[in-house]
């Protein structure tokens, strides 16, 4: 059974030796065959079955009392709806009937909007009545159907990492403020949202820096830092705990933009990540670097840097 980090191999010798040496404590002696897995405690069994779907996890329930009811305190579920012999929505409705985790660590939906969309809503207030802190939600869209996260969705201290990919349908919000309190990571993919959506997203995260004229990023506790940065001026106030960044200037064309303005920013930005250990530069910001050392330094060496 492999792990998502590749390590699946010796993470396996490893539970089987620990799973021999617990058989040995119980059962005095073990002998060939002997299912020593079986053995290790309900913790370790349920975090196994997490990195495997859902309905597969199930199964195991089959292969003795011991593992009856194992699955249903996993603290992870991934049902997968696109795939050809994915669960059914009432399947899924007997599943979480049967979920018995009071705290949920991740929920991951691949769905189908083509079928069963009432149940969408009811599976997503479930994940997040456990106070689920990884979501992750992947929506098919086949052109005939919309759906919308209910609007309690957008309102949890819970979340911690939230992932959503949504086919080009609007990402529609609320009437009332998005409040995301303990979110670190947010990924959108395919969303459709306007610069409204955006501002109520970012204003409801922890921290917010999607703001109207110059932007400050003030943030001690963060390594790693990528940035693609607009034709607004941006400073870097504190990023003391940075160990790796990407920086890019998301300019078509450099020279529309004033040189003076452009390689000010840089420098200051630069001033700010000499401790970094790893610097990924992309080709305009990499451009402006070499105009700026070589107006002011003459020939200049990079010994972190990687251009992209």
């Amino acid at each position: 059974m492999g792990d998502e980090d590749g390590n699946g191999d010796g993470a396996t010798a490893a539970l089987r030796i620990y799973g021999h040496q617990e058989h040995k404590t119980k059962a005095g002696d073990s002998s060939d065959g002997v299912d020593s897995i079986s053995f290790l405690p309900d913790v370790i069994l349920q975090t196994i079955l997490s990195y495997i779907p859902t309905e597969i996890a199930i199964k195991t329930s089959i292969l003795s009392k011991r593992w009856r009811h194992v699955w249903s305190d996993t603290p992870c579920l991934s049902f997968d709806w696109i795939r050809p012999h994915g669960p059914k929505g009432d399947i899924i409705n007997k599943i979480l009937g049967r979920y018995t985790a009071r705290k949920m660590i991740s929920f991951k939906l691949n769905a189908n909007l083509q079928d069963d969309i009432p149940y969408i809503d009811r599976w997503i207030e479930f994940a997040m009545s456990r106070n689920v802190e990884n979501m992750s939600l992947v929506f098919g869209y086949d052109g005939d159907h919309k759906y919308h996260v209910p609007d309690s969705f957008y309102i949890s201290n819970s979340f911690k990492q939230l992932s959503v990919k949504y086919s080009f349908i609007d990402l529609k919000l609320p009437s009332f403020p998005v409040s995301w309190t303990s979110l670190k990571i947010l990924y959108l993919k395919s969303c459709k949202l306007s610069e409204e959506c955006m501002d109520k997203i970012l204003s409801g995260c922890p921290r917010n820096i999607w703001v109207p004229g110059p932007t400050q990023i003030i943030a001690p506790h963060i390594h790693y830092l990528s940035l693609t940065n607009s034709q607004l001026p941006c400073t870097l106030v504190d990023v003391s705990s940075l160990k790796e960044a990407r920086m890019e200037i998301c300019f078509c064309a450099l020279e529309d933009l004033e040189a003076d303005f452009l390689q000010t920013m840089v420098l200051r930005m630069l001033e700010k990540l000499q401790h970094v250990d790893k610097l990924t530069f992309g080709e305009n910001f990499l451009t402006v670097c070499f105009l700026v050392f070589q107006g002011r330094y003459g020939h200049y060496y990079f010994t972190n840097v990687t251009p992209v």
